[in-house]
């Protein structure tokens, strides 16, 4: 099962906070980096498909619904 953006957040955190108490030997670090960046790039792509799905709809003269890409500031 696929884990929310928001569960894969969490699991971010907690690699973060792993890897900043300095308690792990180096390839347990490397191996949690590696995690870390793989879960990043999940976070990342998550996004980008939602932005891609947000429209704003709007009326067109004609009475039809019109729709554009949103675009954040």
């Amino acid at each position: 099962m696929k884990k929310s953006f928001e569960e894969q957040i969490a699991e971010l955190e907690k690699i973060i906070n792993e890897l900043e108490n300095g308690n792990l030997n180096l390839d347990d670090s490397v191996v949690k980096f590696e995690e870390g960046m793989k879960i990043s790039k999940e976070c990342n792509k998550m996004l980008e498909n939602a932005e891609k799905k947000i429209t704003i709809l709007l009326n067109g003269e004609d009475g039809e619904m019109k729709e554009e890409n949103f675009e954040t500031e």
